[in-house]
């Protein structure tokens, strides 16, 4: 007989984390609007997830002008402004690079950064948001354009950090390179996706710029957009956000390398079991032990994947060296450093 998998733990209520070696305090798991948000679930169920999150001590959520094109930021600062929690007791992120089809709303150009960002404030109806993220790295813009505009949007009070999202870690080093030498404002994190299939830059790049430069790491689809699950039999489910408009997704999943992936999650089962936590607990906990994450976004479509979620907390201080050592045995890709 197959082996089943365990109940989920329950929600725990979730600790802070300093996001990089800033003094800026966030839930080490946050709640992310990618795919969801203004598209695939309804308003109603968006607030019950952000409510949710919220009660259990929550405080990020990450969205972006290109989510839905732009509906998402609307969702989200409608729920903000309905729940009439207090601005100081949240943390509200956007990424900056898709704005629109002329080829002055893309890019990362001093005007696109400040006119994008002046269309996320009013869509979120916010004043500000607290971290402003590059959402690609732009070889169109100069990077000393690229610096001084986020210095220029955090001295006017419309961000309080910025950061880099999907860059490079030669990239990043260059921005700090920049702020540091005209005393501009440099970036405080990078935003990566970072999961049991995808671990070289978060485990192996990112550590060592946190320690020279104190960049943090926030880090999202942490379980491949639903496919990371004991409940996939060889068909996208229903409930993976795979569904609506995301063909790769669907593509991906079902390709040679999906199919071995799959494999290799349901090899996991047994070390879940042990810890008594489903295996999307599992591979939460994993990301959030890794150096340098100050937060691990997470996409859900209901309240009740979020609750599941969130016991990931309660896997987190379970995972000895030994368990540890033992997933790594399981998926066979352990970086290692070229030096």
């Amino acid at each position: 007989m197959p082996l089943m998998e365990a109940p989920p733990l329950p929600a725990a209520s979730v600790s802070c984390r300093n996001l990089g070696k800033s003094g800026l305090r966030v839930s080490c798991l946050g709640l992310g609007t990618w795919v969801t948000f203004g598209s695939q679930i309804s308003d109603e169920t968006a607030e019950d997830v952000l409510t949710v999150a919220y009660e259990h001590g929550v405080n990020l959520f990450d969205t972006a002008e290109v989510y839905a094109a732009g509906k998402a930021e609307r969702t989200l600062g409608n729920i903000l402004k309905s729940k009439g929690w207090r601005r100081s007791s949240y943390v509200v992120t956007t990424k900056i690079f898709w704005g629109g089809q002329a080829e002055t709303e893309r890019g990362l150009s001093r005007k696109h950064i400040i006119e994008g960002l002046q269309g996320s404030l009013e869509r979120l109806q916010l004043g500000y948001v607290d971290i402003v993220f590059a959402n690609r790295s732009d070889p169109n813009s100069p990077m000393e354009e690229i610096v001084r505009a986020m210095t220029y949007v955090i001295d006017q009070g419309l961000a309080l950090y910025w950061g880099t999202s999907r860059w490079g870690a030669a990239e990043i080093m260059e921005a700090y390179s920049m702020a540091r030498q005209f005393n501009l404002i440099p970036p405080v994190c990078e935003q990566a996706e970072h999961r049991l299939f995808q671990r070289e830059k978060v485990q192996l790049q990112l550590p060592e710029l946190y320690h020279k430069i104190g960049v943090g790491s926030v880090t999202l689809s942490p379980l491949a957009c639903g496919l990371i699950t004991s409940k996939y039999d060889g068909r996208v489910p229903d409930t993976c956000r795979a569904i609506k408009g995301y063909q790769w997704l669907k593509d991906k999943a079902q390709s040679e390398d999906g199919k071995k992936r799959q494999a290799k999650v349901m090899d996991l089962l047994p070390i879940a079991h042990q810890l008594g936590c489903t295996v999307a607990q599992l591979a939460i906990a994993w990301c959030l032990r890794s150096e340098g994450v100050s937060s691990v976004l997470l996409g859900v479509s209901s309240a009740e994947q979020l609750i599941e979620h969130l016991g990931a907390i309660q896997v987190l201080s379970q995972l000895t060296p030994q368990t540890v050592t033992e997933i790594d045995g399981l998926l066979g890709n352990k970086p290692h450093s070229k030096k």
